[in-house]
């Protein structure tokens, strides 16, 4: 088997997506990926930037498509999230559409629709979520989950507008903000409900604390693409979501 190449749309002042995916994949037991990005400008997160960027979608897909992907992930959960309802599923579709009239076989995925399919994986219904954006963002994203049919018991967002600083922010600022949270009865918690907020060393450990399955942007999308490319969901250290499969890996 060849190696499978992974097309990622980001924002231009994101830098940890083309961390932790690579990071992800490459713990892989039976599959080789390389990694092809391309960029769409923004730096604050905000509706207005936000609507900006997602107006060069169509040149980003142009651009990512020459590199022939496997799969391309729209990585930006925020910027689909704010178009409320479904936008997820409107947005894959056009950039599947756009990729058809040039040939290209690839599987689309966002963020935001990786997100919602991770959660229904684990059949989480009652959820907790940490988001790095300012409250009315925050609480686009809340909408947003459950309009999909989660119900999102308790949440925080730690109000950093600058993408660049959303990059930065500290792990034990995270975990801060998760240990504050009300878990009762909770299923599941996204630990990072944002590609960009760094969050990769922390599932496991957040697992084993909280006693629930925790899940990010980040495993989500690695999670979402494994399963369109038809891989097995089976990566150590990532968090339940990413445990599907182990257990019927050869040794």
């Amino acid at each position: 088997m060849g190696i499978h190449r992974i097309g990622l749309v980001v924002p231009s002042s994101n830098v940890t997506v083309e961390t932790e995916m690579p990071a992800l994949l490459h713990r892989h037991p039976t599959s080789q990926f390389s990694f092809h990005s391309t960029r769409m400008r923004m730096h604050t997160v905000s509706p207005e930037q936000l609507a900006a960027m997602n107006a060069q979608r169509e040149r980003c897909v142009m651009e990512i498509a020459d590199a022939a992907p496997d799969a391309i992930l729209y990585a930006c959960l925020v910027a689909l999230m704010v178009g409320g309802p479904g936008e997820h599923q409107r947005a894959e579709s056009a950039v599947a559409e756009q990729l058809a009239t040039g040939g290209s076989e690839a599987i689309i995925r966002s963020s935001a629709g990786a997100l919602v399919e991770g959660l229904r994986a684990l059949d989480a219904k009652r959820i907790a979520i940490v988001t790095p954006y300012l409250r009315p963002l925050a609480e686009k994203v809340v909408e947003y989950l459950e309009a999909e049919g989660f119900d999102v018991h308790d949440w925080r967002a730690l109000e950093v507008a600058d993408n660049a600083e959303v990059g930065c922010i500290p792990g034990d600022r995270v975990m801060g903000a998760a240990r504050s949270l009300d878990l009762t009865g909770v299923d599941a918690m996204v630990l990072s409900c944002c590609v960009q907020m760094p969050s990769l060393p922390l599932v496991d450990d957040a697992e084993r604390e909280f006693g629930i399955p925790v899940l990010s942007a980040a495993t989500a999308g690695a999670y979402s693409i494994l399963r369109g490319l038809g891989l097995p969901a089976a990566i150590e250290g990532a968090g339940s979501l990413l445990r599907a499969d182990l257990a019927s890996m050869p040794a």
